[in-house]
This record gives C-alpha cells, structure tokens and sequence, in this order.
C-alpha cells in the first residue's frame, strides 16, 4: 500500500508554535552553551564510538537486528514517511524519500514496533538513557538539507544496517567533520552542529537511529532533564505519538 494511501489518516495541520515554543527557542543557545559546560565527554562534532562502551555490545547484536530489518522489508511492512509522522521533520523532509519505523520515541516505547522486531527491542536495552530508537531509511538520491538537533543533552548514534556499495556517494555532514557508514559498525555525533546527509546513489540507505542522554555533571542534567521532559509534553512530540497511533491503527485495517 502507498504512502499516500496511508497517510490519509495522519493529520497534515502544522501544529501552531505557542510563546512557551518561542520563548524555548530563543533561549536553547544559551541552554545548549550551559549543557556542553557541564558535559562528561566533551562537546565535539563527533565522537570516538570508544567512550561509549555499550556501542560495541549494540554492534555485536548487528546480525539479528540486520534481518529484523530485512524481514521488515521482505514482508513489505508500510513504514511511514517520517513527514507524514512527525510535524516537528516537515520543513526537511520534503518529500517521502525518508522513511522511519520507530520503536522509541523521546521516552516512549512504541509496542507495536518492539513487537515486530523483539530482538532489536531487547538489543536496545544496553543504551543508558535511551531517550529515541527508529530504523531510518534513505531512498536513492534522498537529501535531508542543513539543519540542527534541539538540545545538547541528546547524542545521536547510528548502528548502519544497509549501505550503498559507493559508500563514498552517501555521507553525513555534521559541523566540518564528514562521516560514512559502515554496516554493523556505529557513528556517534552531536546533532545540535549543523548537519546535512547526501545519497547520491541509486540504492538505499538505513541505519538503527539511536539518541539517548549526554552524560553530565548534576547542574546540568537537571536543567537537561527539565528541557527533555518540556519536549516530551509538547504538541509536537504527542501530535508525532497520535499519527504514529493512526498509521498503525490504518495499517492493520487495511491489512485485515
């Protein structure tokens, strides 16, 4: 079934930016500059996957969570266009060349996709503070433009599942720092430097998705955690939870 199929259900209204959003908005740099005062492991663009010891225990779960992911696709499981999901992704996600199957999303466990891929659910459990997990899936020539993460007290890490054989042609941009992916092996960067992913290829893309919580001295984690729970009961975040609800729900019609 089509993208356009499903994504009837999911409401297209733009969720309307309150002065809570705005006042948050103009006040992140100063929290972000704060955060990375108070950080554990620095604050670089990108990190060495090695200060995050659990990376090598999540690389060595790589083959089961490679062929949930391929049966995911051989089933032709509808994955929704992430556009279609959440609000907060549309200005960059312009078209439907970017697609994520979610299994956490900013502290919620999402059941049915722990259900469908029960081996990457419990492969997930060795990540501290998990706080998002989703497959993330690039369509051949997919171009996700420059833009910045939210907040500091987030790190994304990236396990690659599937990588086009000109590994050259498909990349991520973050800060000045260019990275590539290897399959089984994890990137781990702080999205809040601008960033932007190319793939010029004619093949797909997909990674296991990972943000989970910067380690921090207390001043900061609190402040950190404040932010993280601000953002968790925003209408962004609950507008992204009910169409995720509605995608299913439309799924499982459809299939019945």
């Amino acid at each position: 079934m089509s993208d356009a199929a499903l994504a009837g259900v999911v409401k297209a209204d733009k969720v309307k930016r309150g002065l809570l959003y705005r006042a948050g908005k103009k006040l992140r740099p100063l929290f972000n500059r704060f955060l990375a005062r108070n950080s554990l492991v620095g604050d670089p663009e990108a990190f060495d996957k090695q200060q995050f010891p659990w990376t090598a225990e999540l690389e060595a779960h790589w083959p089961a969570i490679r062929a949930e992911f391929d049966q995911l696709m051989q089933r032709n499981t509808p994955i929704p266009a992430l556009r279609d999901i959440s609000p907060d992704h549309r200005r960059i996600a312009k078209d439907h060349n970017w697609h994520s199957f979610f299994l956490w999303g900013y502290g919620y466990r999402i059941e049915e996709g722990c259900r469908l891929c029960p081996q990457t659910a419990q492969a997930l459990s060795v990540v501290p503070d998990l706080n998002s997990a989703f497959f993330s899936i690039l369509g051949p020539g997919a171009h996700i433009p420059l833009h910045t993460g939210v907040t500091k007290r987030i790190i994304t890490c990236h396990l690659a599942l599937v990588v086009p054989e000109a590994k050259e042609d498909c990349r991520i941009q973050v800060g000045n720092e260019t990275l590539y992916w290897e399959p089984g092996q994890c990137i781990v960067f702080d999205d809040t430097y601008p960033h932007e992913v190319w793939n010029d290829t004619n093949q797909t893309r997909a990674v296991l998705l990972i943000q989970f919580k910067r380690p921090l001295r207390l001043p900061g984690r609190l402040l950190g955690d404040l932010f993280i729970g601000a953002i968790r009961r925003s209408p962004f975040v609950q507008e992204a939870r009910n169409n995720l609800a509605a995608w299913s729900r439309a799924h499982k019609l459809l299939d019945g």
